[in-house]
């Protein structure tokens, strides 16, 4: 059965590099496995380009690998890469794909000489790719533009599975203000709770489009779930790298200012994880919150690089994975999910979804605590965005939204910094005091 290709937002970014730099770079596209770089990639070498030669280094022959111990000759290179693989290159009309580059170093340093030569176009796709034995001995080109490709976001889902309608809705509903009404309310919030569970992954979302059911999508993110937790031998031999990522929905789950340690390994020391979560973060399996010592639009010069949280890079793969020490995740608990009936406390997977939605649309993650003056407990913006030369404080609710002291003793400390600010829950659209009170299914329409 052929792949199904779906509509993808990072289409427009790869036209705006084909436009616009492609005489100059090659373009990399960066991403977790399976977040569909290389369907993306040839699709728009389909639609673009009058031919295109795709090389996946994972299952291309020896004699391709072979071409790339000498590209002094680039004659000869093209003649034999035309020959191996049975079709023909066009000058500036042809592109050459270079499929998960970091299997074979030398094809990625040859980028410098091949962009440089001028006569085709080149698009790499790629993870793990900073780790060092993917850059040993080699050269790193300057001629690459980069863009990061995530999970499919909520929108994309919304396209995925036929539905043109409910995006544009959300949109107008936020931009005028509105509330939708408890019926159609409902049905938005059943919406994106099924995104939640299906997630962005394109084969989870096939998957569900297929079989109509939650329980075979589950067990292809399982998939999934091993094929990274494979990759992050390749970071760590120890197995800690792994031990690191299965931990983040307990870690969330215990309401803690910081990624728990103890977690994921007893006895575990802060520098063996913080040595490692730059190649956990490059592996793009994960987004990460940095705790901002001083909450202003200059966070990122002041992070606390050994304090932060981790969450899953997609939603649907988070909710896998806190269900990991069963067989399977049975189709009730996805239906009790789904119809939002599950007794345990889901707050931590609302939070999740919510940081992946906001670095889909750009963001850097911040969050904020506080001592509390009167007693011991920790005030917790859960993620600031900042906006321009201010702040906007954002506390996700997954149980009583009223209730958000930590935002109001925030917003009274720093409010000359603030510019909005959101309480993002389960509920109907509504503005009071000055507070907006989002749907999280408006999130991603900020």
């Amino acid at each position: 059965m052929a792949k199904t290709v779906f509509k993808r937002k990072i289409y427009d970014e790869i036209l705006e590099w084909k436009e616009k730099r492609s005489d100059k770079y090659a373009l990399l596209i960066k991403g977790a496995r399976r977040v569909g770089k290389s369907t993306i990639a040839e699709e728009f070498a389909k639609k673009e380009f009058k031919s295109y030669i795709l090389i996946d280094f994972a299952h291309t022959s020896k004699a391709i690998i072979e071409l790339f111990d000498d590209t002094y000759n680039l004659d000869f290179f093209f003649l034999q890469l035309q020959q191996l693989t049975g079709i023909r290159l066009y000058e500036n009309e042809s592109v050459i794909i270079f499929d998960e580059v970091q299997l074979l170093p030398k094809a990625r340093q040859a980028i410098k000489y091949l962009v440089a030569d001028g006569r085709y176009k080149y698009i790499e796709t790629g993870s793990l790719l900073s780790i060092k034995k993917n850059t040993k001995d080699i050269l790193i080109p300057s001629e690459e533009h980069k863009i990061s490709m995530y999970p499919m976001d909520f929108e994309e889902f919304l396209w995925a599975i036929g539905d043109e309608i409910t995006a544009d809705t959300i949109k107008m509903l936020l931009k005028n203000k509105k509330t939708a009404g408890n019926t159609m309310h409902r049905n938005l919030m059943r919406i994106f709770r099924l995104y939640m569970l299906v997630g962005g992954m394109p084969q989870a979302v096939e998957t569900y489009l297929e079989h109509n059911n939650l329980q075979v999508v589950d067990e292809v993110k399982r998939e999934i779930v091993d094929l990274y937790e494979e990759d992050f031998t390749k970071i760590d031999g120890t197995g800690l790298a792994g031990d690191i990522y299965d931990a983040i929905p307990a870690s969330l789950s215990g309401n803690a200012s910081r990624y728990v340690l103890a977690n994921a390994r007893d006895g575990i020391r802060a520098e063996q994880v913080r040595q490692l979560v730059p190649d956990i973060l490059n592996s793009y399996t994960v987004n990460i919150a940095y705790h901002a010592n001083n909450p202003s639009i200059g966070m990122s010069l002041e992070k606390d690089a050994g304090r932060y949280k981790l969450f899953t890079s997609d939603v649907g793969l988070f909710v896998t994975l806190a269900f990991k020490n069963k067989n399977y995740t049975e189709n009730v608990i996805y239906n009790k999910l789904l119809s939002d009936k599950l007794e345990a406390n889901l707050g931590y997977v609302y939070e999740s979804v919510v940081a992946q939605m906001l670095i889909a649309k750009g963001n850097n993650l911040f969050y904020y605590t506080m001592p509390s003056e009167t007693s011991n407990h920790l005030y917790e913006i859960d993620f600031l965005i900042a906006t321009g030369d201010k702040i906007s404080p954002v506390e996700v609710k997954s149980g009583n939204y009223r209730e958000h002291k930590s935002l109001n003793v925030f917003c009274g400390k720093y409010s000359s910094r603030i510019r909005d600010k959101y309480v993002v829950h389960t509920k109907d659209y509504k503005w009071e005091n000055g507070i907006y009170y989002l749907p999280v299914y408006m999130v991603p329409f900020l």
